[in-house]
């Protein structure tokens, strides 16, 4: 048996109309998927795969919860996943996905094996920022970043009090003087 076996659908024998599967995605299954970012996983996946005779109706619905790294303090970051995923699948003279919504396979295919959907499905849930809200950043890693921080302001996204790791400290106004130089520049362009 494969690592993704049990995400393998048999779909030349199924019945017609409504069949549910159910799947979980632990820690292995994204250890197999040989990704680094997930510590840990309690995923649960419903799928609905309506069976139309010519095509097949594949619905996802993944609930759960990731852990991965916060960008931040290092520390296990919690985060919920909370999706849904369409696609209709069909039998074509050979495989094509050039589609987001439609995905053809070879009509000599018995089945199609959604592991790599699935995790694409999570891995797009994740947001691309990995932190803690304000306040619940390991603070000895949050002091030491404050001690070492990059002498640029990320984004312009600071709250006045609020420093670049949102723990309090300098002021958004202390701001590297090169900074104020090329402000100055851009404004006098303007």
């Amino acid at each position: 048996m494969g690592k993704f076996s049990e995400f393998k659908i048999m779909l030349k024998s199924m019945p017609k109309g409504r069949n549910e599967f159910n799947f979980t995605l632990t820690k292995q299954f994204f250890v197999n998927m040989e990704s680094t970012e997930v510590r840990d996983s309690d995923i649960a996946v419903d799928l609905i795969v309506d069976n139309k005779g010519e095509y097949y109706d594949f619905d996802f619905k993944v609930n759960g919860t990731l852990t991965i790294v916060c960008d931040r303090c290092l520390d296990d970051l919690e985060i919920p996943v909370d999706t849904e995923y369409h696609i209709v699948v069909k039998y074509g003279e050979e495989y094509n996905d050039a589609s987001d919504e439609v995905l053809e396979i070879p009509e000599n295919e018995n089945s199609l094996n959604v592991a790599y959907m699935l995790y694409d499905t999570v891995m797009l849930a994740i947001p691309i920022k990995h932190v803690h809200p304000t306040g619940k950043c390991n603070r000895a890693m949050s002091q030491i970043l404050r001690q070492h921080r990059a002498e640029d302001i990320e984004d312009g996204e600071l709250l006045e009090g609020e420093d670049v790791y949102g723990e309090g400290g300098e002021s958004a106004t202390d701001i590297d003087p090169r900074w104020e130089q090329l402000r100055k520049l851009t404004e006098n362009n303007n």
